[in-house]
């Protein structure tokens, strides 16, 4: 909407005052009701907050687990102890999956919330590919060569191979047999070498990896040891399941065969 001015030439805007804002100041006693309000909000999200982290919805009463297969139900339950009855909003998911990671089946873990009150735990294991013999004792190894657990009665469903030869020199203090990296990793190589062809794989009996660079492999059934060196172990032992009939045939007895030079075999009679 378009303003007029007056014709006056020495009209200037500065003569033209705005009309004044008037201010509202609280009094002493309207100061004193709203620091009452405030406190009050204050307090009432207090109470709130208390209320909501109190409530059952929000209080961890299940805990569902999946993924275990070698643990049982108990033992992964047992791994989270004290873990019922926290708050799900102050709930640190990654101490406690820390404290499921400390069981030497555990590879790894995810915890999440699930309202009302349910934390899910999920589990992956450590998956046992030989039986070690270390230090007189027998001991379930995983795909990298460490230590899982002893071999005992709880595990005799699984049909592994024995593995010798892999101990190291054993630390002072420590709380399981030492494990060489270099021998361990020969053997989990011929092993994982064989995951193809899963006839051949059940048909390893034992495996000696004292040789850095050659691993020697016992065949059920076969007193032979098999000498397949540290590489294309399906290839070399397939060989010699091939030409074994005809090696028996010349020597009924045989202590090693070693295949590890192509069309060449050596034979060492027992």
């Amino acid at each position: 909407m378009a303003v007029s001015t007056s014709t006056d030439k020495r009209f200037r805007r500065v003569h033209v005052t705005p009309r004044s804002r008037r201010r509202f100041a609280l009094s002493p006693k309207g100061v004193a009701l709203a620091a009452l309000a405030g406190t009050c909000v204050l307090y009432g999200g207090y109470r709130l907050a208390g209320v909501v982290l109190s409530s059952g919805a929000l209080t961890v009463t299940r805990i569902t687990v999946g993924g275990n297969s070698r643990l049982s139900h108990g033992e992964v339950l047992s791994l989270v102890d004290g873990l019922q009855g926290r708050s799900m909003l102050l709930l640190d998911l990654d101490e406690w999956r820390q404290k499921l990671l400390a069981s030497p089946w555990v590879a790894d873990a995810a915890l999440r919330r699930v309202l009302p009150g349910t934390v899910d735990v999920a589990v992956s294991e450590r998956r046992p590919v030989g039986i070690a013999r270390l230090e007189g004792g027998l001991y379930l190894i995983d795909q990298r060569g460490s230590v899982i657990d002893d071999f005992g009665p709880g595990h005799a469903d699984l049909d592994l191979p024995l593995i010798d030869g892999l101990a190291a020199a054993h630390a002072a203090g420590a709380s399981e047999p030492a494990v060489d990296e270099g021998r361990a990793a020969l053997a989990v190589r011929l092993l994982a070498s064989l995951e193809t062809d899963p006839d051949l794989a059940g048909r390893v009996s034992q495996i000696d990896a004292s040789d850095v660079r050659d691993a020697v492999v016992m065949l059920k059934g076969d007193t032979t040891l098999v000498r397949v060196g540290e590489d294309r172990f399906a290839e070399r032992l397939r060989s010699y399941l091939d030409l074994a009939p005809a090696l028996r045939e010349r020597v009924p007895e045989i202590d090693y065969v070693d295949v590890r030079f192509g069309e060449r075999v050596y034979v060492r009679p027992r």
